[in-house]
């Protein structure tokens, strides 16, 4: 079985409009929500073999924030550019090639492409009330589980579970 966990960014701050967008930082709000969403992975005993984020800062400080309540270190959070201005086949192509030893993987990244992916792999997330509007929220969680042996299958199976959360829940 693999798991997939795909975390958008939470919410950045607009306040420094000269900032380049990889150097928006995240607001206090999505400082909150990160850690707030990190407890509730703790408390579902959610335990990542790898923990990959974009380069945005708004996406590795999410990264950085969850791991401390995961108890994954900082430094092992590898940073991957194609998580950065991506497209949906894209974010497959990086989940195709994790690593098969690996079984449970987080992404933090952006929108539309995240969403836009989770809409490709299951129909579900649309239907589910966190995704009123068929849109991954700031620091939203989509949880995918595969029941496959190859990440590479991944492209091809829909996942045999889908759950999604989000800070508001």
């Amino acid at each position: 079985m693999k798991t997939l966990l795909r975390v958008r960014h939470a919410r950045s701050s607009l306040d420094d409009p000269s900032l380049p967008d990889r150097q928006r930082p995240l607001d206090d709000r999505g400082r909150h929500d990160a850690s707030k969403m990190g407890k509730r992975l703790t408390d579902r005993g959610v335990q990542p073999d790898l923990l990959v984020s974009s380069p945005a800062l708004r996406a590795l400080t999410t990264a950085q924030l969850i791991a401390d309540e995961l108890g994954y270190k900082r430094k092992d959070i590898v940073v991957d550019e194609r998580l950065y201005a991506s497209s949906p086949d894209n974010l497959l192509a990086v989940i195709c090639a994790l690593d098969d030893r690996l079984d449970r993987v987080m992404l933090f990244g952006h929108n539309p492409e995240f969403t836009d992916l989770a809409h490709r792999l299951s129909s579900t997330i649309i239907e589910m009330p966190t995704c009123p509007h068929a849109h991954m929220p700031t620091c939203a969680v989509a949880e995918f589980r595969f029941d496959a042996k190859a990440w590479v299958d991944v492209a091809e199976i829909g996942p045999a579970k889908v759950r999604m959360d989000a800070p508001k829940n």
